[in-house]
């Protein structure tokens, strides 16, 4: 089973940084994004992951919380943090069950060998559980900006779909 977009996501717990454990139904009325990555302190991956933590206030402000993924273990995970100062968590997803859930581990090549690997991939949900946005084969130049125009986007979605639905019932309350 995988995530499809405009559904719900699945709920589920999982093991991240400082000593964390991540339910997605504990995280009711804030969004969530979660960015697969490859692997812990590699060039594109650091770059990422400094990208969300350079505009991490502008995600907090906007009510979305940010975790990163991968298969590392927790100790590499909590070295990558540490070193650059990451202020979200980092997901160890060892036995690919997140990866298998958002359908991120694709077939790769690197320098002519072929593996299974995740494919760098970022998914938006919205406060209630629904999957909003993917972004898959992602590219790092512009793409944080790209997930927090997401993020701020999804909450003016939200408030006009409030305002239209509370006109609608006061015409109906006049009529």
């Amino acid at each position: 089973m995988s995530v499809t977009l405009g559904h719900p996501v699945p709920d589920f717990t999982a093991e991240a940084t400082s000593n964390t454990t991540v339910k997605l139904s504990d995280l009711k009325d804030q969004k969530v994004v979660l960015f697969f990555y490859p692997k812990d302190n590699t060039p594109g991956c650091t770059s990422e992951g400094q990208a969300f933590r350079d505009l991490y206030e502008q995600f907090q402000a906007s009510d979305t919380l940010i975790f990163g993924v991968s298969k590392d273990g927790m100790k590499a995970h909590e070295n990558f943090r540490a070193k650059h100062d990451f202020p979200f968590e980092l997901i160890s997803d060892p036995d690919e069950e997140l990866c298998k859930l958002f359908d991120v581990i694709k077939l790769k090549k690197l320098y002519g060998k072929e593996y299974m690997g995740i494919e760098r991939s970022t998914f938006l949900i919205d406060s209630n559980g629904t999957l909003q946005h993917e972004w898959r084969k992602v590219r790092i130049k512009g793409h944080v900006e790209d997930v927090l125009q997401a993020a701020q986007m999804v909450d003016t979605q939200a408030i006009e779909a409030e305002v239209a639905e509370s006109s609608s019932e006061s015409k109906n309350e006049d009529e």
